[in-house]
């Protein structure tokens, strides 16, 4: 079994936007401002990951629950990516030092 890939293609914009209680214009909309990049199965056709659902929500409640406008809405989810990238690189860069960390243990405990 494969795992579960969250940047799968699955839903065509009718379903995302019931799935988001959105109107498909919207989804377009955001589209056109790039705040979601559907993918493209041919020049009218856009379909919809379920990472791309769990973004259009993520604007739904930013612009509805808390009043940001689209604008800052860019500029939280820009900041929200920036700061994910962040922390995969120190973990990253952590699991590199753990592992070095262990190799010199391993040649201390040899020269033992």
């Amino acid at each position: 079994m494969t795992p579960f890939d969250r940047d799968e293609p699955l839903y065509m914009i009718s379903i995302a936007a019931k799935l988001c209680r959105l109107h498909p214009q919207t989804l377009r909309m955001y589209e056109r401002l790039g705040l979601i990049r559907p993918r493209r199965i041919s020049e009218k056709n856009r379909m919809y990951s379920d990472a791309d659902i769990e973004r259009l929500r993520q604007i739904h409640r930013l612009t509805h629950d808390l009043g940001v406008n689209l604008a800052g809405v860019e500029i939280i989810l820009d900041l929200l990516e920036r700061m994910q990238s962040m922390q995969h690189q120190a973990e990253m860069e952590m699991e590199q030092i753990r592992q070095e960390m262990d190799e010199r243990i391993r040649q201390l405990m040899r020269k033992r």
